[in-house]
């Protein structure tokens, strides 16, 4: 693995501005305005626009996060420029060896962000997200661990519930990108779907975390912000889309996206890969999975990411047996010579951290 010149990362970074800017001023006309809202003693911002003689309110995002408050007060100012931003994804691609996701792909994540989905405070998971990562760092990941077939997209219940906004239908923004796609009835509640497939087998689902009783596993859990779809309860999703971040998907001109924090991300994979099943698919899916895991830790260490890295881990060990259990057994999956040196390196990012290594069950160091 190699690090990208610091003129290709600070390029990374600009396309990345220039993808929100272009994403924030298509979804918002000048015709309308911005107001805050006062929700549950906080201020978020919302966008309400004129339509056919009535106002219709859309939710922006929080009053608290700088981008989007920078983002309004800049609002009328806000120029697109898509040739400059194709440019950029052009020479990061051809120049600075990142990878482009498969084009069918692109244009699935393309079409939910042009309608709010990101906004929405949606975050994209499994390995679109992944493919995003290596601009974010500045490194080359290993395009071995970027193969998909599929897209995952991900919410929290609450966020849904809470935002009084909804995207158009899911099956009509996705059927805008492969009219083959239809929805497929979920097999604890036919009425509802949480997953959609086009002819040839190509697979978008939307996930949302698990954190109560047992009981609500396998049962899908309607999405009221989501156009219609559903949404399955996972465990352990609530720590992966925990603060999420900003990132560039490099399709077209570059699509703005929000997906898990790299660090979580990783620490997230090493979890799932302990209770992947012991058949070949779930044997395959696991190796993916601590592939992935393995080659984030080994980015976040080279650029000095080991503090992030180490505090994300102190979360999950933090949470209780059932995780140090599963952080344990996907720890034994790396290889044993790599998993004893990250060990260290976690240690060393605790210790930077103000954390201790050995209630974590890392080792002391010197």
């Amino acid at each position: 693995m190699r690090a990208m010149d610091l003129a290709y990362s600070t390029m990374f970074a600009e396309l990345s501005q220039r993808c929100m800017d272009a994403s924030f001023q298509s979804e918002f006309p000048v015709e309308g305005r911005f107001v805050t809202v006062p929700v549950k003693e906080r201020n978020y911002w919302y966008f309400d626009q004129t339509v056919d003689g009535a106002v219709r309110r859309r939710y922006v995002g929080p009053h608290s996060d700088p981008e989007i408050s920078r983002r309004v007060e800049q609002f009328k100012e806000l120029k697109d420029s898509f040739k400059a931003r194709r440019k950029l994804v052009t020479t990061l691609i051809r120049d600075a060896g990142l990878e482009a996701p498969e084009r069918f792909t692109g244009d699935v994540v393309e079409a939910l962000a042009s309608v709010g989905f990101f906004r929405m405070r949606g975050v994209l998971v499994g390995t679109v997200a992944f493919q995003c990562y290596a601009g974010l760092l500045g490194v080359r990941l290993p395009s071995a661990a970027m193969q998909t077939g599929d897209a995952d997209f991900a919410q929290f219940h609450s966020i849904s519930a809470g935002i009084g906004d909804s995207l158009p239908p899911i099956l009509d923004i996705l059927r805008m990108v492969d009219p083959s796609f239809r929805e497929i009835p979920h097999q604890m509640d036919s009425r509802r779907s949480t997953a959609f497939v086009n002819k040839t087998g190509y697979k978008v689902e939307f996930l949302t975390p698990n954190t109560g009783s047992a009981d609500y596993d396998g049962h899908p859990t309607p999405m009221p912000a989501l156009g219609g779809a559903s949404a399955q309860p996972l465990r352990f999703l609530d720590y992966l889309i925990y603060e999420p971040v900003r990132s560039v998907l490099l399709h077209k001109s570059g699509v703005s996206v929000i997906v898990p924090a790299p660090e979580r991300y990783a620490i997230h994979k090493l979890i799932v890969a302990s209770r992947r099943r012991s058949d070949p698919l779930g044997a395959a899916k696991r190796n993916k999975d601590v592939f992935q895991a393995q080659s984030l830790m080994e980015a976040l260490s080279m650029t000095r990411h080991q503090s992030d890295l180490a505090a994300a881990y102190a979360d999950a060990y933090s949470r209780g047996p059932g995780w140090r259990e599963a952080l344990a057994k996907g720890w034994s999956y790396l290889p044993k010579a790599i998993g004893a040196e990250f060990r260290l390196s976690l240690a060393e990012g605790m210790r930077d951290a103000g954390l201790s290594p050995e209630e974590h069950g890392l080792p002391a160091g010197p």
